[in-house]
């Protein structure tokens, strides 16, 4: 999947723009995403001063140098990468070298010319690079209205991320600046969906002359609440998201260019990297399952820090008490080939109290029935998955019946204690759990990928788009948990909804930017899963 670029604009200087984006590259970096950061405020550039104690050398060329590779016919967009040192993959390209030459560089750029030039699909090479080698790129803006800032919010972004404090000049100041950009945006000869905008509040004062700080609460959610319909989970209101785009303000930082992430490792919530975090959060799940945040802000953050790091535990098995000694056999059998196996034992209120899991797949003893304890488990365990390939496996006891269990365990593929014994079952589910089953049972009438490749293409009407985002957000869930019947249906449902019904109008449109991300989610879950060469059309009861 290519990376995405989010680009940091703030009408104003002074909101902490350049602060925000070195903290977040940074929390990005350390939770094991490549990040590029390119600082395009060409007229006053200051992002290399907060990375300064991690560079390598002083910048020796920059944006301005890119300009410059383009004239002379040169394309390196790698060239002028800066590799931060201790941070993880987290690489800069300064605005220039750092001497006496640059103003005159920067004084001498003519971004029409340069555009009349084919400057635009010079850079579009340039961006397709950059996306193609990591997985985000941040840009620092230019704050006000200018050529700069067109390229940086119109051209290069997948999402702008918009700061402002709290007063009006600042607020409309960017909310008209994100409207030029998205009506810039579709003059582009480039493909381009519409900007999605992700507004953070920041040097927000909340600690005195609390009864003013929540009426201005009150005015930017107001002002903003336009920007959120298009990403928000529907049962979160504005105003809940806006506080969790709130970045406070805290004296302490304000002095020079610091990177608080750094010292601040397990922030509480009155720290600046505990907002930090959560916006880092945000951008990390490119604006999606802002419903987990509503509901557990250290959940929704410990998940996305954990999602590119190794789980302890490769299998965490859930095991009803009237199953303990069958259940227990699995386990060492399970351990003699070589599984990272935990056992969770029904009551285990430990596992609830933990704001993140520490088992990538979770396996399901079950004894006749799946107790209420087990239900809030898998519950749990989905709520915890945030785009990562985890697992729910059944195994079920003798004389349980599949067709009599809940849906969201019924219709997975599941495994049984049988004549085999626990070592053959061991066996078998070691089998799934390295790729040997394929998430859904495939036959010659159901190809859910081509499916997906249809609805991205296809042009609705924005009510139809709505049906088709609850569809797909319910084919996420079915899909992570190896749903498969629940997955047929939907896609039966989703088959129905794309279906064209009139020519196209104009009242007729694309897929929007989160069913597209939705999509390619799923797509990439399809293909990492389904790697299996046979075609079972009906699931098997081993053992």
């Amino acid at each position: 999947m290519p990376g995405s670029v989010f680009t940091f604009y703030s009408y104003k200087g002074g909101v902490g723009r350049s602060f925000t984006l070195a903290n977040i590259a940074v929390l990005l970096a350390r939770w094991g995403h490549r990040v590029l950061c390119l600082d395009w405020d060409l007229e006053a550039p200051g992002l290399a001063d907060y990375f300064r104690p991690q560079l390598p050398a002083r910048p020796s060329g920059g944006v301005v140098d890119i300009v410059d590779d383009f004239r002379h016919g040169r394309f390196a967009p790698e060239a002028h990468v800066q590799r931060l040192i201790d941070v993880g993959v987290l690489d800069f390209i300064a605005s220039g070298r750092e001497d006496g030459g640059y103003v005159g560089q920067v004084q001498e750029i003519d971004w029409d010319e340069l555009y009349d030039d084919g400057f635009g699909e010079y850079l579009e090479q340039c961006r397709e690079h950059w996306t193609a080698h990591y997985d985000f790129v941040l840009i620092d803006s230019r704050t006000g209205i200018s050529d700069i800032g067109g390229i940086c919010t119109a051209h290069l972004p997948d999402y702008l991320v918009l700061l402002f404090t709290a007063n009006r000049q600042s607020i409309l100041g960017a909310l008209e600046a994100a409207r030029r950009a998205d009506a810039a945006r579709n003059l582009l000869p480039f493909d381009r969906a519409r900007l999605t905008v992700l507004p953070v509040l920041s040097r927000f004062d909340n600690r005195e002359e609390y009864d003013r700080s929540e009426a201005w609460r009150r005015i930017v959610v107001d002002e903003t609440a336009e920007l959120y319909r298009t990403w928000v989970d529907q049962t979160v209101e504005p105003a809940t998201m806006a506080r969790h785009l709130t970045l406070p303000y805290v004296s302490y930082w304000s002095f020079g260019e610091q990177l608080p992430v750094l010292s601040e490792q397990t922030p509480s919530a009155d720290q600046i990297g505990f907002a930090l975090e959560t916006v880092a959060a945000v951008i990390a799940c490119r604006l999606d399952r802002t419903d987990l945040l509503a509901e557990n802000r250290d959940a929704y953050v410990a998940v996305v820090r954990a999602s590119r790091q190794e789980f302890k535990h490769e299998l965490r098995v859930s095991i009803p008490r009237a199953a303990f000694g069958p259940a227990g056999d699995l386990v060492e059998e399970l351990k003699k080939l070589d599984v990272r196996v935990v056992k969770s034992l029904s009551g285990d209120r430990s596992l609830l109290a933990r704001a993140e899991d520490d088992a990538r797949h979770l396996c399901l003893i079950v004894d006749g029935k799946v107790s209420r304890w087990q239900s809030a488990e898998v519950e749990l365990f989905l709520h915890r998955t945030l785009g990562q390939n985890r697992r729910v496996i059944p195994i079920l006891t003798q004389g349980t019946e599949a067709a009599g269990l809940p849906g969201y365990v019924g219709n997975l593929r599941y495994l049984r204690l049988g004549a085999r014994g626990p070592a053959g079952v061991a066996r078998d589910l070691v089998g799934q759990l390295r790729g040997q089953s394929a998430l859904v049972d495939a036959d010659d009438e159901f190809d859910l990928p081509a499916l997906l490749a249809q609805v991205r293409g296809s042009r609705l009407r924005p009510s139809r788009w709505d049906l088709v985002d609850e569809l797909i957000t319910a084919l996420q869930t079915a899909v992570g948990a190896s749903d498969g019947g629940r997955t047929r249906d939907l896609a039966a449902d989703l088959e129905v909804a794309v279906k064209p019904r009139s020519a196209n109008g104009h009242d007729h449109h694309a897929a929007p930017p989160r069913i597209s991300r939705s999509i390619d989610w799923l797509l990439r879950t399809l293909a990492t899963r389904a790697q299996t060469t046979t075609k079972p059309n009906h699931r098997k009861d081993l053992g």
